[in-house]
């Protein structure tokens, strides 16, 4: 009885911290992500569209993907920062 008991709490330890504390972190990071996005930063959303932001409202964030052509998406949608994953490449 006391072994099973045991197991179940092994099982839920390592469910924590292979599968929830890394949730937990990456959302953070996102968190801290759109808090620090600025204007002239270059942006790719989660549907794959790169750009520059433009402009930055309460909730939404204004993106240039082309020359004039500017697209307004949710703070949310956008994905990581492209300067970022340039700059690790090289």
């Amino acid at each position: 009885m006391i072994a099973n008991v045991v197991f179940i709490g092994v099982i839920i330890v390592v469910f924590y911290f292979f599968m929830l504390r890394p949730q937990q972190k990456k959302q953070k990071e996102q968190k801290a992500f759109r808090e620090s996005m600025k204007v002239g930063d270059k942006v790719v959303t989660i549907g794959g569209a790169h750009g520059k932001i433009v402009e930055i409202n309460a909730d939404t964030v204004v993106v240039d993907i082309d020359r004039g052509v500017k697209v307004t998406y949710e703070k949310s949608s956008i994905s990581d920062e492209l300067s970022k994953k340039v700059a690790s490449k090289v």
